[in-house]
């Protein structure tokens, strides 16, 4: 019998995904647990495999083509069989072949009747208030989860009732938008119709501009010229790229960043990290970083100062019960947070390993969603191109990020004599709802101590 495939959601913050390539052909035999397609997620390219034993008779969807979880994607079956039944109902049609049209027709009557049924079940565990929004508890969790709002949509259940199948006919006359583009429009009053010329799926970048636009033209802002067209390539922004863009730009309008920056005298962190190169170099197979011992550094003052690895929730501040410490990590398709779990029990030599192997895997886009999701606090650092200072953006839902900068020799004042020491500026930025600025600066001096005396790390 002919099934779809559906495109999987692969790890709790995907809602779409973009084929990269098909590994199998129309026309092709599949076995259960064969690769079909590859395909790219907000984090990394991931590959699908079959669930089904078949024949692979259509692809509905090709490469390059973003499209939202649980969308049909492909239709599997034995090699003569009809599927036009199906492609007809995944189209919206109604094509039923006519030996099994009686049995179609009595099916239908019989989920009409268990739906009537259940609805009225739910109309009367739930009595209608005066002014109440009437929906059944399907249609209110269908809603909530596209983010839409109950209000414009007309109910087809007993008494006006809002049930599911109302909400769904609702979301297929929308344009495609994100949950967080619906929610975000509803709550700015954006019409999502307005933003659907492109075709292209509505995020929420493309609301907070649609509603900077009207403020601006509400506050009466002068007549210029239009501006000469520029000529030059368009590059459509999607995959990684489009999903950094909506989430830096939520974390800038949603969080009271504050940014504390210090400079750290690191001569006693060089030389600790020179030595462990030396020291564990053949057994690694690779060379002891920086990034490795700020990693077990960090992780450190985060269990010494748990209001820092803290999240904000709807419920309100959740207190992490471990370190989940992610760092960025510059890659081809953008950047990348890999994160180390439970990094607080780990060696210097252990994170060097989890780290790296996180770092080889998402560069080559083979890490898994929940190894690029779910931290706890991040660490960015720029000290590899000559920055020293500068002002990193939380990643959401996080209270802090920590941003490092280059190490390189400055004549210090030491006891009233000029040397040169190694220095390096560390930039923190924190969510002012979370923490304060005078507790944020605890922190950032406890990071401090253990950078100037890294042998404190064994106390």
């Amino acid at each position: 019998m002919a099934t779809t495939v559906i495109l999987p959601q692969m790890g709790e913050t995907m809602d779409e995904g973009t084929i990269v390539e098909w590994m199998v052909q129309e026309g092709n035999p599949v076995e259960r647990g064969d690769i079909l397609f590859q395909v790219e997620s907000d984090k990394a390219v991931l590959e699908v495999e079959s669930r089904q034993k078949g024949v692979l008779r259509k692809i509905l969807v090709g490469p390059d083509v973003p499209v939202s979880v649980l969308t049909p994607v492909a239709i599997i079956g034995d090699p003569d069989e009809d599927i036009g039944p199906l492609l007809a109902e995944l189209e919206g049609g109604e094509a039923v072949p006519a030996e099994d049209e009686a049995a179609s027709t009595q099916s239908a009557a019989e989920a009409e009747a268990k739906a009537t049924i259940t609805e009225e079940r739910e109309r009367n565990e739930q009595p209608v208030a005066q002014g109440r929004i009437i929906a059944s508890p399907r249609a209110r969790k269908r809603a909530s989860e596209a983010g839409v709002d109950l209000r414009p949509i007309r109910g087809s259940g007993p008494g006006g009732r809002i049930i599911e199948e109302d909400v769904l006919a609702y979301l297929a006359d929308q344009p495609r938008a994100t949950p967080l583009a619906a929610r975000a429009a509803q709550r700015e009053g954006v019409s999502l119709a307005d933003l659907a010329d492109s075709g292209a799926r509505i995020r929420e970048a493309d609301v907070r501009a649609a509603r900077a636009s009207v403020a601006t033209e509400a506050a009466g802002a002068p007549d210029v010229a239009e501006p000469a067209p520029v000529e030059g390539e368009v590059q459509p922004m999607r995959g990684v790229r489009a999903i950094i863009a909506e989430r830096m730009a939520a974390s800038s309008q949603t969080t009271a960043a504050i940014t504390l920056q210090t400079e750290v005298d690191a001569t006693g962190l060089v030389a600790l990290r020179e030595q462990l190169r030396d020291a564990l170099a053949d057994e690694l197979g690779f060379n002891v970083g920086y990034n490795d011992l700020l990693g077990v550094i960090v992780s450190r003052c985060l269990i010494e100062y748990p209001y820092m690895n803290v999240q904000l929730t709807e419920e309100g501040i959740r207190h992490m019960p471990a370190v989940n410490l992610g760092l960025a990590v510059d890659s081809e398709r953008g950047l990348l947070v890999p994160v180390v779990r439970n990094a607080e029990r780990l060696t210097v030599k252990g994170f060097a390993l989890a780290f790296r192997d996180l770092v080889q895997r998402a560069r080559q886009g083979r890490c898994q969603p929940d190894e690029l999701t779910g931290g706890t606090f991040t660490i960015t650092n720029m000290g590899m191109f000559g920055v020293d200072m500068f002002t990193p953006i939380i990643n959401l839902p996080e209270c802090a990020i920590l941003g490092v900068g280059r190490i390189r020799p400055v004549p210090t004042v030491v006891e009233g004599k000029v040397v040169v020491r190694q220095t390096m500026w560390l930039s923190l930025t924190a969510d002012h709802r979370l923490v304060d600025g005078a507790p944020a600066a605890r922190f950032l001096q406890g990071i401090t101590r253990y950078i100037e005396s890294p042998y404190m790390l064994l106390a």
